[in-house]
């Protein structure tokens, strides 16, 4: 299977792309072709909302979206990789999503796979509940068919990450992964 793996931290050694270095080794170790594309440094804008796309491409902006949007449309999953920001995905994560848009018609006839990583300093109750339910609402909009999350609560930095399960479950997570 070919995985894309979406980091999207501004922190490219931080506790959200630990989880994905632990998920992609358990990928490998199953067979899998992953590549990372890191949208956490990637030349990416926001959508502009013009309507020039009409919803099927393409997009009238110029930037690293269409060699992702390449790499994402000949990939049979995607793994969303992401810092928990005010209980929602990196704005990085965002912007890459939200561009979803110019593609919406042909990325829902696909039926990709996907799956969910994310890093958060909090460990309260409730701290993951809305980044969830977004992310399993683009799983319901974009007929994504959700493979697993990750929900590393208590990951602020990469040592307290270390400490946690969540590395294991990442990887755990890659490794079940079939065809």
């Amino acid at each position: 299977m070919k995985i894309l793996v979406i980091e999207s931290s501004p922190h490219q050694h931080g506790s959200s792309n630990l989880l994905a270095g632990e998920f992609i080794r358990g990928a490998k170790e199953s067979g899998h072709e992953v590549t990372v594309f890191d949208a956490g440094h990637a030349d990416l804008h926001p959508c502009l909302g013009c309507g020039a796309c009409g919803m099927a491409g393409p997009c009238v902006q110029k930037d690293d979206m269409a060699a992702f949007q390449e790499q994402l449309m000949a990939s049979d999953m995607a793994v969303f990789v992401t810092p928990l920001y005010y209980f929602g995905f990196s704005a990085q994560l965002k912007t890459v999503i939200d561009r979803f848009y110019s593609i919406n018609g042909q990325l829902t006839a696909k039926g990709l796979k996907t799956a969910l990583l994310v890093a958060a300093w909090d460990s309260n109750d409730g701290t993951m509940r809305d980044i969830q339910a977004h992310y399993e609402t683009l799983c319901r909009y974009l007929n994504f068919q959700n493979q697993g999350e990750v929900l590393g609560v208590g990951c602020g930095t990469v040592e307290m990450t270390k400490r946690t399960r969540f590395p294991q479950e990442a990887y755990a997570l890659g490794k079940r992964l079939r065809g």
